[in-house]
């Protein structure tokens, strides 16, 4: 069976909207993949500990990850070298949460989660240089990104295949419409094709 794994963003959880249309598309369309949507601890260290142990020795077939977990979505398609598709992924996300210091509230989880210097060090050592296998990802963009600069994404992902919308925003318009290209490239080889770039008006 294939096993994909669905990563929220910084201060999201599984019942974010994009995380709720992910389960509802795969309940209705792909009913024999297993999804995973865990309600990831806001601290990075915690967060990837508990992905090892809900993985629990098997190697993800693809990981989805949108903002922050687009970053950590990254970081273990290098570790597993399996596919991974990224929407509005952060890129250097340290820069951003430096600016973001402090005490935040999981609705899910009902705990407190302390975002302090030790977090933004670990999230530096966790940024790949370079990526061993650029044919793995998809990266989704949408350029109206307010909390995010896309250009810095297109840059570190310049090498992916790459799709970018004019104008949206950081949740991602019309997600929803994307889910069935997400599978495909998750499920399916795919050729790769050198600095493929779709730009949509």
């Amino acid at each position: 069976m294939s096993l994909i794994l669905y990563l929220h963003g910084f201060a999201s959880s599984s019942k974010s909207h994009k995380a709720l249309q992910t389960r509802a598309y795969f309940q209705q369309h792909h009913p024999d993949i297993e999804l995973l949507v865990p309600d990831l601890p806001y601290i990075p260290t915690e967060a990837l500990a508990e992905i090892s142990q809900l993985l629990a020795g098997r190697v993800p077939t693809a990981v989805i990850g949108s903002s922050l977990g687009g970053f950590l979505a990254t970081w273990l398609a290098e570790q597993h070298a399996c596919r991974a598709c990224l929407i509005n992924p952060a890129v250097a996300p340290y820069r951003l949460l430096r600016q973001h210091l402090g005490r935040y509230f999981h609705p899910v989880r009902q705990c407190h989660y302390e975002v302090s210097e030790q977090a933004i060090t670990v999230l530096q050592q966790l940024e790949p240089s370079t990526l061993a296998k650029p044919s793995n990802y998809l990266v989704l963009l949408q350029s109206g990104d307010e909390v995010l600069d896309y250009r810095q994404a297109l840059q570190f992902y310049q090498h992916c295949q790459l799709e970018v919308q004019q104008g949206g925003d950081h949740s991602y318009q019309n997600y929803e419409q994307q889910l069935p290209s997400i599978v495909r490239f998750c499920l399916q080889a795919q050729e790769f094709r050198t600095q493929q770039v779709m730009y949509r008006p």
